[in-house]
């Protein structure tokens, strides 16, 4: 074997060990990827990658003279005559880590065996590439990307594709993109490149709007915890060296999150000015923009998405703690302002990319099959297949195929939202009740009083970096809390499966003038309920578990508008009014629905100091206790709305 050769097919076997390594690694260069011991399916899986791929790493011209890095895998029996179409995803993760965020091992050594000529970029600005790196870049508002002279994510896109089409040889002419998050964000902006070439397109857990419900803030509260692990290692981004400026963030030795965060970090401001030093730009800009402004709205690309000429297969998770709420707005959107496109929708009981993996169960909650497999064999291939490979009938891909938590079955609909279902309301009612019919006494509340000092833990758990299972964790442990109301139903006669979004619609009073209000929608499991065989050496105890479906916080001084915040007058009654993201989950027979509302959900969101103020100029004496009143009578009637699916 020759030197080079030999050189080709180890770099490739090194590939998939990056492959093997748990979706959480962050690996910088094929140097740092570990020793791994691999099994008997994935030393075979090795081999096949090298004796069927050609590594390529190419530097790609923008129409502005930039050059992006591009790694570039073709099947060998391209040179006899076969032809491949391009499966591309642009990342600002390292593209030298092809794929390794996401995918396991056996989903992309299936990927393989299918055949595409695989393309990973690194975006403008990042790791090889050159160019300034933006976060979340404002696309132009152009049309024709082709002509565009100003470089955006989408002329990059466009620019890719076209150097691709002529520079590998044995492609189709036919280009796929897809990426989880941030690349779901980049996946968006190539659909609006419209190119040609470029046939189907999968924004998977897309990134869409940071001040909404996506990473950064949930309606205005500043989710921290994430981003002050996540930003010291983006900020990071030399592909020779490993990430070493950690500002004393990720080696901190304090693993309880709630006491490090509370004693040590304690406010946005001070992490910046204590451990960031003002020198990560994008702390800077969220602290500059407390606000829904033109920096955040910009920063959307829906906005641009009009006119689609892909077909676009949107992917999400019930339980994606970071953007649960960009796939279904990334959704809606395109189906909204396109019409005519193809665009189909596909939701699973999936954390942040679990559908790349086996996704059995996640924490002490099974799906009763392998979920991931599911998506891979019978949703996501058809669909690249048909589009890039011209390969057997239209795939019968639904409109929407929405797992059903609670019943764990797929379901097919022709649209979604749903339409025809029974709209209903659950009323908060005195004595922690909670009940279909509205409550008929007077002046009836009650009441419970917030402490920053003291705030309520978004989970049960001590640990150091936010868990993906707190998207369904055992709610028992707040309920226990003084601070925490807790109104439940008695057991259900028979199943009842809520599906679409919940508006939370609540009568409140606070004692100061800003306060932020979580509800909380919870499926109690009976005493009787049997124990859950989670996995080999693990059981879970179900019996009485307050299994959390959804939950949602508002920052309670954008109720009206989250450009321009206003303050609650002091104990006067006042609505609160926002929506749950969307759900499809059935309460079984002899379950319970619970709902509980608190004003913290620490160290997820930052705390309010329940002030109307610009948080993040907060001072730590301005953080102060507030009597919070939840009202529940005729006249003040608190509760959400509710749409019940009959079948």
């Amino acid at each position: 074997m020759s030197l080079t050769l030999y050189f080709k097919q180890t770099m490739l076997q090194k590939l998939l060990c990056v492959f093997i390594m748990s979706a959480s690694s962050i690996l910088n260069n094929y140097a740092q990827t570990p020793v791994v011991k691999l099994t008997a399916q994935q030393k075979k899986d090795s081999v096949y990658l090298a004796q069927n791929y050609e590594w390529r790493q190419e530097m790609i011209p923008m129409r502005d003279g930039a050059k992006l890095y591009t790694e570039i895998l073709v099947p060998k029996d391209t040179g006899q005559g076969k032809k491949y179409p391009f499966l591309m995803t642009r990342t600002p993760y390292n593209a030298t880590r092809l794929y390794s965020r996401f995918y396991t091992a056996a989903s992309f050594a299936r990927l393989l065996q299918e055949g595409f000529i695989f393309v990973e970029q690194d975006v403008r600005g990042r790791w090889r590439s050159a160019g300034q790196y933006d976060h979340e870049r404002a696309l132009v508002a152009n049309p024709n990307k082709q002509k565009q002279k100003q470089p955006d994510e989408a002329t990059d896109t466009y620019d890719a594709i076209d150097w691709l089409l002529k520079n590998v040889k044995g492609n189709n002419g036919r280009v796929g993109i897809h990426g989880v998050s941030y690349p779901g964000f980049y996946s968006t902006a190539a659909a609006i490149s419209n190119h040609p070439a470029l046939k189907a397109v999968s924004p998977q857990a897309p990134v869409t709007d940071w001040f909404i419900g996506d990473d950064v803030h949930h309606n205005g509260a500043f989710f921290w915890m994430d981003f002050f692990d996540f930003l010291p290692r983006f900020n990071q981004d030399s592909p020779d060296k490993p990430a070493t400026r950690t500002f004393g963030v990720t080696n901190s030795k304090n693993r309880n999150n709630y006491d490090y965060f509370l004693r040590t970090v304690q406010t946005p401001k001070r992490a910046n000015t204590e451990y960031f030093k003002d020198s990560i730009p994008f702390w800077n800009d969220i602290l500059a923009h407390p606000n829904y402004d033109s920096y955040w709205k910009s920063r959307n690309p829906l906005s641009h998405a009009k006119n689609l000429k892909p077909a676009l297969l949107v992917v999400g998770g019930w339980f994606d703690a970071e953007d649960l709420y960009g796939a279904l707005e990334t959704y809606e959107k395109l189906e909204k302002q396109n019409p005519k496109a193809t665009n189909q929708l596909v939701m699973g009981p999936w954390c942040h990319g679990c559908w790349w993996s086996d996704a059995s169960s996640l924490g002490d909650i099974k799906f009763g099959a392998p979920t991931g497999q599911y998506y891979l064999d019978s949703l996501f291939l058809p669909f690249m297949n048909y589009h890039l490979k011209n390969q057997g009938p239209a795939p019968k891909l639904a409109e929407a195929t929405v797992f059903q938590t609670g019943a764990n079955k797929w379901r097919k609909f022709a649209t979604w939202p749903l339409a025809n279902l029974e709209e209903k309301f659950l009323y908060l009612w005195p004595n922690g009740k909670l009940g279909f019919t509205a409550p008929t006494g007077a002046n009836s509340f009650q009441e419970y009083v917030s402490d920053p000092a003291k705030p309520v833990p978004y989970q049960g758990l001590v640990h150091r970096s936010r868990s993906r299972e707190y998207m369904l964790d055992d709610q028992r442990f707040a309920a226990s809390r003084p601070d925490v109301l807790t109104f439940a139903t008695e057991p259900l006669a028979s199943d009842l499966t809520l599906a679409g979004s919940i508006l939370a619609d609540l009568r409140v009073s606070i004692s100061t003038t800003d306060a932020d209000f979580v509800v909380k929608l919870i499926d109690v499991y009976p005493e009787d309920a049997p124990d859950s065989l989670v996995a080999a050496g693990r059981t879970a105890n179900m019996s009485g578990y307050q299994q959390l479906v959804r939950a949602e916080i508002m920052r309670g001084k954008y109720r009206s508008s989250f450009e321009n915040p206003t303050p609650f007058i002091p104990d006067t009654v006042t609505p609160v009014k926002y929506e749950i993201p969307d759900l499809l989950h059935t309460f079984k027979k002899g379950h319970q629905l619970m709902v509980q509302i608190q004003s913290s959900w620490f160290p997820l969101a930052d705390r309010n100091p329940q002030q109307f103020l610009n948080i993040y100029e907060a001072k730590p004496e301005d953080y102060i206790k507030s009597t919070i009143r939840v009202y529940h009578d005729a006249q003040r009637a608190s509760k959400l709305q509710v749409k019940v699916l009959r079948n």
